[in-house]
C-alpha cells in the first residue's frame, strides 16, 4: 500500500511540474485594455525591435520544470497572460536554465529535473497614424 502511495505521489509531482505558470506584475496607472487572443501578441527579442511608441502594460515571469516543458511553451504561457491583459506584444528580457548537475540532481532527488525561468516586458504598441 505505501508502495502504491508513493507512486501515486510522484505521478501528481509530475503533473504539476510539467505546467508552466506565469505571473504578472502590472505596471503604472494605464488604461485597462480589452483581451487579446494570444496568437495575436507578437514576441519582440528587444526594445528596438518594437515599431514604434508602446505602453508598458506588465511584468512576466513563467517557470515551469525543464525535464517537462520546452522554451515554446514558456514563450506561449507569456503571451496568453499577456493577451488578458491586453498587451499585444511582450519584449523578452532572460531565459535561465538549470545546469546540468542541478537537473541530475534535482531528477534523482525529487523527480524533478531542475526550474526554467523565464522573464518577459507585456506591452501595448499603439497602432501606426496613417
Amino acid at each position: 500500500m505505501k508502495k502504491f502511495q508513493f507512486i501515486i505521489l510522484v505521478i501528481c509531482a509530475v503533473i504539476v511540474h510539467a505546467c508552466v505558470t506565469t505571473q504578472a506584475v502590472r505596471l503604472g496607472r494605464g488604461p485597462i485594455r480589452p483581451p487579446v487572443p494570444w496568437d495575436q501578441v507578437i514576441i519582440y527579442r528587444t526594445a528596438d525591435q518594437v515599431p514604434g511608441k508602446y505602453e508598458e502594460i506588465a511584468l512576466l515571469t513563467a517557470s515551469g520544470d525543464s525535464m517537462w516543458t520546452k522554451e515554446e511553451e514558456m514563450y506561449k504561457e507569456m503571451r496568453k497572460k499577456a493577451g488578458k491583459l491586453g498587451a499585444n506584444a511582450i519584449i523578452l528580457d532572460a531565459m535561465s536554465e538549470p545546469s546540468a548537475s542541478t537537473k541530475v540532481i534535482s531528477y534523482v532527488l525529487l523527480g524533478v529535473g531542475g526550474e526554467r525561468r523565464g522573464k518577459a516586458l507585456a506591452i501595448y504598441v499603439f497602432p501606426e497614424k496613417e
